[in-house]
């Protein structure tokens, strides 16, 4: 529970600084005050688009509630090593889906770099947020639902839209997958 207490712990934070009640972050986040309040008891780690939503609505970035460490650039992420940069669903989860951070220790970053896995029997999870994407599969294939239009990468192949739009992203022949994700969202 080290990371869900972590990351509730500096939701609480930044929510008290702004002197927000946990029912101000509902309404101005759009998730429900019974997911804000498990996170900030670390009872549960957000999945990545709750967390992107809570760090907008907080006026911060996506990293500030994932970083432990300050680093000197360049930031190095050993393939080998991933499984220390684990930021979201330790573990498979219900969802089946795990994220680990490829700038943990770069506070000042503009923008979120991730290895995302998604199991076989992932449920596929809508994400909508400010800000670009830039998706790069790298092993299995990769369904984009993008508005309403779906498109399925297979290693090699990229995709870069505009976040904004409603987006789905999940294995797309009920095998293992993954993917390089990059986020940036302006301020």
């Amino acid at each position: 529970m080290a990371n869900e207490t972590k990351v509730g712990e500096r939701v609480r934070m930044y929510r008290e600084r702004l002197d927000m009640s946990i029912y101000d972050l509902s309404q101005k986040s759009g998730i429900s005050e019974d997911v804000i309040n498990s996170i900030e008891k670390g009872e549960v780690l957000p999945a990545l688009g709750v967390l992107t939503k809570l760090s907008r609505a907080l006026g911060q970035r996506l990293g500030t509630f994932m970083d432990d460490q300050f680093k000197p650039d360049p930031i190095i992420t050993r393939a080998g090593e991933l499984d220390s940069v684990k930021v979201a669903h330790a573990g498979k989860t219900e969802a089946g889906y795990s994220y680990y951070s490829l700038a943990v220790g770069k506070p000042d970053r503009h923008m979120d770099p991730f290895r995302v896995e998604f199991a076989p029997d992932a449920k596929p999870m809508q994400s909508s947020h400010e800000g670009e994407e830039l998706i790069i599969c790298i092993s299995g294939k990769v369904a984009l639902t993008y508005g309403n239009e779906t498109t399925v990468l297979e290693p090699g192949d990229t995709a870069y839209y505009n976040s904004v739009v409603k987006h789905v992203l999940k294995s797309a022949d009920g095998k293992p997958a993954s993917i390089y994700g990059i986020v940036f969202m302006p301020f």
